[in-house]
């Protein structure tokens, strides 16, 4: 009786220890997170990357980049265009003028966010299409404060090449037709990606 009872004691911690061994093993494919090495990735030495443009915001005539999609009801006596909300596929090219190289799009949305400055939420991205950064983008979500000289907004993010983006924009007014709205802006953009 002794020796059945060490046999079912034995057999007992056996498939006990194989038990646990596969609730272990199915609790390991069934995570929510993995932690990685950037190299599983393809991931090599980050960098910092120097973009400069012009992103070319027409709102005229009869093929407008940046068309207004919604406002404030009329009862809204905002100067600041409190409320408007646009929808960009904005040019960018290599120096100011619009007939120069195309390297990209910004697309995406503008809105009039504050009720006292000219403040722009800016939710784009900067679509490539010019040499190794063909296909590639950039995502710009901050406020741009219209009315400075330099504005400063956050990146966000990117894909393709710029896959863990992080870095910032400056944009500064290149020029500004008062008369059509149409606004040329320069950008120099820094981002370290891999």
């Amino acid at each position: 009786m002794a020796k059945t009872l060490h046999h079912l004691a034995s057999s007992f911690v056996i498939l006990s220890t194989v038990l646990s061994f596969l609730i272990v093993a199915d609790a390991k494919s069934q995570r929510f997170t993995t932690y990685l090495s950037p190299a599983t990735l393809g991931l090599k030495k980050e960098k910092l990357s120097h973009l400069h443009f012009y992103f070319h915001d027409i709102v005229s005539g009869k093929n407008p980049t940046a068309v207004q999609i919604a406002r404030a009801d009329m009862t809204n006596t905002s100067s600041t265009g409190f409320g408007m909300v646009a929808m960009i596929d904005d040019p960018l090219t290599m120096r100011p003028e619009l007939s120069s190289k195309l390297v990209g799009r910004a697309q995406g949305i503008y809105a009039s966010a504050s009720q006292n400055d000219l403040g722009l939420l800016m939710t784009m991205n900067f679509a490539f299409m010019e040499g190794k950064y063909n296909g590639s983008t950039l995502s710009v979500l901050g406020r741009n404060s219209v009315m400075s000289t330099v504005r400063e907004m956050p990146i966000v993010g990117g894909s393709g090449l710029f896959r863990f983006a992080r870095g910032y924009a400056q944009a500064s007014t290149h020029k500004f037709d008062i008369k059509t709205g149409d606004a040329v802006v320069e950008y120099n953009v820094y981002v370290f990606h891999y």
